[in-house]
């Protein structure tokens, strides 16, 4: 079982297993811009999720790099210029998802769920990414908040609200990271 960390982004407590929510890509870089609009036909106020793996600011995503990845984000901020090399993406950070708070659990079984979430998410690092949304139970690809999904899927907790796309047949089924938002108690981000 991976050992438990914590740091601090943006003034925001960060366990191991915690989700980093993102939004939109900052438009002063042309691939900002181009996440800016692949944001836009996301619903809700959040698109994108990061395993938050430690320690330092060790994560795990599936996004731009058309693969999971592991980077190091730098201390004590989100700094989406910073990490661009590592990540090929540039987002804002919006806040934090606490995916086992107010869940009735143990401090033992709190603990051990977010080793073995820790554990899932590295062992899935070089997967590629999944671009069949409509296909969140395979194991063999994954996009970002399907992972947040899989790794906490066998300890009781499912993101999947149902929330779909009007006119798209089939939406429900994808995990959209503002259902992974919404599915915990979180915190956002204090404005800069």
């Amino acid at each position: 079982m991976a050992e438990i960390y914590d740091t601090t982004i943006n003034g925001l407590v960060v366990r191991t297993g915690d989700l980093i929510c993102t939004v939109d890509g900052e438009r002063s870089l042309v691939p900002g811009q181009f996440w800016w609009f692949v944001g836009r036909l996301i619903p809700g106020e959040v698109d994108h999720i990061v395993v938050y793996v430690g320690p330092g600011g060790r994560c795990v995503e599936a996004g731009a790099k058309a693969k999971v990845i592991e980077f190091e984000a730098p201390p004590g901020g989100w700094d989406a210029h910073a990490m661009f090399g590592q990540r090929g993406f540039v987002d804002r950070f919006y806040g934090v998802a606490y995916p086992l708070e107010n869940r009735d659990l143990s401090p033992e079984a709190t603990e051990a769920i977010r080793g073995e979430v820790a554990d899932y998410c590295l062992a899935k690092v070089g997967k590629p990414y999944n671009l069949n949304f409509l296909n969140p139970d395979t194991e063999a690809a994954f996009y970002c908040s399907q992972l947040a999904w899989k790794a906490y899927l066998p300890h009781g907790i499912d993101f999947n609200t149902g929330l779909g796309v009007e006119g798209f047949p089939g939406s429900e089924r994808i995990i959209f990271p503002h259902e992974v938002w919404a599915s915990c108690r979180h915190a956002k981000a204090p404005e800069a």
